[in-house]
């Protein structure tokens, strides 16, 4: 049995609402993520009883409450100011074994009041998709939500076909969004006061206290986001679906619909089919996560000073600096990926260039580059090659640089592949992934075909 806490709907009750799960005929655990369990201090051999796995479908003991969270937020930029938990629920919150406040929240545990028309349940291959992604991040360094179970229900469900429905249990340091701060203006400043509070203490303890708690959370807010969209970039991570509802306040990754990383290396590159204007293209969350971010500005200018004008010059002047903490994270992070121990101001640019020119694979080249191959990857490799070596003459540490850049991702043909076949009951290849994905940067024998890019195109689809 697991004790939960409740403070974030202690806190502002009315951005959550008590609900229930739905019932499943014959619930059974796929995949327990035996690691993430023991940080929660949880027994994954409990987790796999049938009150384990009772738990991770939503089945609670009389007089546990369980609760779907209302957000709004702007959607391919259209603002929408309810949406909410539509199909997902939160189990409550727990201390992990260093004291850290954790969500574990479900979904496709069924229709709640935020549904809009859905049926509330979701299927294998997606959540499979997001405890995938989740892991890569987590082995990668990246802050992101991770899955301590996927769970089938033994019901099917209708999407294009009949596929096998399931519930995902997903471990958060939160789950307050930007919409989250978007629905709550829309009940009044005291909302977004209370709120604002809330996150400064959860989140940024150690602005808790500052006299001006709005200015402050939004230097936070503005900072961690910069830092992982600045990491995503470095892993060639595209999100897919960038909404001001998709994006956290504790600076983590979150919902992992038609997200994709990429093979060849190009800013325009988008694998979303919901996404035809490309909005959400690699090159653009920098930018994305900026504009974002002045969503959520927006809700705390009543917060940040009683004058409007002087409220938006303050918000102006915090996400400036965005763009700066960006960049300065990027560039850094490239640096370390090319081995040098600073960023190189004409180098970095320029390399970029040649990578888009020939779409060369983005996750191979630096492992390439590393063994001295990579001038193989470009059709014309007198540039490349009068590019190599200005880097060559910098001592590039290329020991290291096999260090943080993976061998292993999850490449987008061969999760597909993993994916179907977990569909059907076979998760050997799944788990193959798995095991080279929570140890990216270490090659190893007969895992050749996971490290290959493929030129193949490739759309994605928002099933979680």
């Amino acid at each position: 049995m697991v004790s939960f806490e409740y403070t974030y709907a202690e806190a502002v009750p009315e951005l959550s609402v008590p609900w229930q799960a739905a019932s499943f005929p014959d619930p059974r655990p796929v995949l327990i993520n035996e690691p993430l369990a023991a940080e929660l201090g949880l027994d994954p051999e409990w987790l796999r009883s049938p009150e384990g796995v009772a738990m991770l479908v939503g089945t609670v003991p009389a007089g546990s409450p369980t609760w779907a969270q209302a957000y709004a937020g702007h959607q391919f930029g259209t603002f929408v100011p309810q949406l909410g938990d539509g199909r997902a629920l939160l189990l409550g919150e727990l201390r992990d074994t260093a004291g850290r406040r954790r969500d574990l929240h479900l979904k496709g545990s069924g229709r709640t009041p935020f549904a809009r028309g859905g049926d509330g349940y979701a299927v294998l291959g997606p959540m499979l998709r997001e405890y995938v992604v989740g892991e890569s991040m987590h082995a990668l360094g990246i802050p992101t939500t991770r899955a301590l179970a996927v769970v089938t229900t033994g019901a099917g469900v209708h999407r294009d076909y009949l596929q096998p429905g399931a519930v995902l249990c997903r471990v958060a340091a939160s789950h307050l969004r930007v919409g989250t701060f978007q629905y709550a203006a829309q009940l009044g400043t005291e909302k977004v006061r209370a709120l604002t509070d809330y996150a400064l203490r959860r989140h940024y303890p150690e602005r808790a206290d500052d006299l001006e708690p709005a200015r402050a959370l939004l230097t936070e807010v503005s900072r961690a986001q910069a830092d992982l969209v600045a990491q995503w970039m470095l892993i060639g991570f595209i999100h897919g679906v960038m909404n001001t509802d998709n994006m956290t306040i504790s600076g983590e990754s979150i919902d992992f619909g038609p997200c994709a990383y990429l093979d060849g290396y190009h800013p325009a590159t988008v694998f979303s089919s919901i996404d035809r204007q490309g909005r959400y293209a690699y090159g653009n969350q920098p930018a994305i996560a900026q504009w974002n971010l002045a969503r959520f500005a927006e809700t705390l200018l009543p917060l940040l000073d009683p004058d409007s004008n002087r409220a938006v010059e303050i918000a102006t002047e915090v996400l400036t600096g965005f763009a700066a903490d960006y960049h300065r994270a990027f560039d850094t992070g490239l640096a370390r990926k090319l081995g040098l121990g600073e960023p190189d101001a004409e180098l970095q640019p320029e390399l970029l260039e040649l990578l888009t020119r020939d779409s060369v694979d983005w996750t191979g080249f630096f492992r390439a580059l590393a063994a001295g191959t990579a001038a193989e990857a470009f059709a014309d490799p007198a540039p490349f090659e009068a590019w190599a070596a200005r880097w060559a003459a910098q001592g590039p540490d290329v020991t290291a640089m096999d260090t943080v850049n993976p061998m292993y991702i999850p490449r987008n043909h061969v999760l597909q592949l993993a994916l179907l076949a977990a569909e059907e009951g076979d998760l050997g290849e799944l788990q193959r992934l798995l095991g080279a994905v929570t140890d990216p940067c270490t090659a190893r024998p007969g895992l050749e075909d996971l490290a290959r890019g493929t030129d193949a195109s490739f759309v994605t689809y928002c099933g979680t």
